[in-house]
C-alpha cells in the first residue's frame, strides 16, 4: 500500500475511482485492421486530479492497481502531471487493469469504444484496504458515478469514503457521469440518490439529470430543485455547447462555452470539473470558477488523450479574450 502517511504531505484534492490504459489505431484507421495502437492513460477521477493539478493545486488520486508494469505505467503518468498516486496494490494472480479502445473515425461512422475492464483490480477495493489517510488532510474529495456502477463492492467503499471525507472535514464533490454501457437509468438514479445526503457539490450533465434522475425543463430550476430536494450546496449543470449554470447560496450563474476546434473531445468533461474545483479551491467565486471550467473544456479538446494537458495562462487567457461570455 502507498499512503500519504508515508509521504507525510496534504492535498487540495483527493479523488477515487478506475483509471485504464486507453488504445487507439490511427484516426481512420480500423481496430480489425491496425497494426500499431497509441496507449493513453484515462479515467474520470484521475482526470479531474490531473486538471486540478496542472491548474495549480496539490492533487491526490486513490484507487486499486495490479502490482505489474501496467500498474506503474498508470502511476509514473500521473506523475508526470503532478498528481501523487495513493494506491493499494493487488499481488494476485488475477490482478489486472482495465483496458478501453477507441476507434475514431468521421461521419458518417463516427468514433466507437469497446472496454474490456471487467474484473480490473480496482473492481474489488474496498474502503478498508485503500490508503484512506489521504483523505485527513484533504481540503475537497472527488469521485464520479462511473465508480460505483463498476461492481457492488465499489458501490459501497464509494459511499463510505464520502462518508469518511465528510467526518474528517472535507467538502465532497460527485459528478454523475453516466454511462449506459454500465447500468440502466433507473438503477443509476437509485445509487445516485443513495449517495447525495453524503455530497455537498454535484456535477450533472443536462441529459444525465433527465435520464437518471427524470428532472426536464429549465435548467436552473431543475438545479434549484435539486438543492432544494438534497440539500447540495452547490449544484453545476453542463450543457454541452450551451454552456453551464450553477446555483448555490439562492443565487444562479450562468457560462457560454467557449469554442474550440476539436481535436479531441474526450474528458473535456473531466476537465471541466478540474478547472472549476481548482479555481473554487484557490479562492475563486463560482462565476469565475464556471469561467476556468470552460476553458479548460474547450483547451482539452484540443489535445489528444483523455487528460488535459493545459497549463494556467493558458486558461486565463481563454478566460481573459472573452470576459463578456461570463455572466449572473
Amino acid at each position: 500500500m502507498y499512503s500519504l502517511e508515508e509521504l507525510n504531505c496534504m492535498t487540495d484534492i483527493a479523488t477515487f475511482g478506475e483509471t485504464m490504459l486507453r488504445l487507439s489505431p490511427p484516426r481512420g484507421d480500423r481496430l480489425e485492421r491496425t497494426r500499431n495502437l497509441d496507449v493513453r492513460v484515462g479515467g474520470a477521477e484521475s482526470n479531474v486530479a490531473v486538471a486540478a493539478a496542472r491548474l495549480g493545486c496539490e492533487a491526490t488520486w486513490l484507487s486499486k492497481l495490479p502490482r505489474s508494469p501496467l500498474g506503474r505505467h498508470v502511476t509514473a503518468d500521473l506523475r508526470s502531471h503532478g498528481v501523487e498516486p495513493a494506491v493499494t496494490w493487488d499481488d494476485s494472480a488475477s490482478a489486472r487493469l482495465g483496458t478501453y479502445y477507441l476507434e475514431r473515425g468521421g461521419e458518417p461512422r463516427g468514433s466507437d469504444v469497446l472496454y474490456d475492464r471487467a474484473g480490473a483490480s480496482v473492481t474489488t477495493a474496498t474502503a478498508e484496504e485503500l490508503p484512506v489517510s489521504a483523505l485527513d488532510g484533504a481540503d475537497l474529495v472527488y469521485t464520479s458515478g462511473i465508480t460505483p456502477a463498476l461492481s457492488e463492492t465499489l458501490a459501497g467503499t464509494t459511499d463510505a469514503l464520502l462518508d469518511a471525507a465528510r467526518r474528517a472535514g472535507a467538502t465532497t464533490a460527485f459528478d454523475l457521469n453516466y454511462r449506459s454501457k454500465l447500468w440502466s437509468p433507473d438503477d443509476a438514479g437509485a445509487t445516485y440518490e443513495s449517495l447525495f445526503p453524503r455530497v455537498d457539490v454535484l456535477f450533472a450533465a443536462e441529459r444525465d439529470v433527465e435520464a437518471c434522475l427524470g428532472r426536464e425543463g429549465d435548467p436552473v430550476e431543475v438545479a434549484n430543485g435539486l438543492v432544494q430536494d438534497f440539500g447540495f450546496e452547490t449544484v453545476v449543470v453542463t450543457r454541452g455547447e450551451h454552456g453551464s449554470i450553477a446555483v448555490t447560496g439562492g443565487e444562479a450563474f450562468e457560462q457560454d462555452a467557449y469554442p474550440a476546434d476539436t481535436f479531441d473531445p474526450v474528458g473535456s468533461g473531466d476537465a471541466f470539473v478540474g478547472g472549476y474545483l481548482a479555481r473554487r479551491l484557490r479562492g475563486g467565486g463560482v462565476s469565475s470558477a464556471l469561467a476556468y471550467g470552460a476553458a479548460a473544456a474547450s483547451l482539452k479538446r484540443t489535445v489528444d488523450g483523455d487528460v488535459a494537458v493545459v497549463t494556467p495562462e493558458e486558461v486565463e487567457a481563454v478566460v481573459d479574450e472573452d470576459a463578456g461570455g461570463l455572466s449572473r
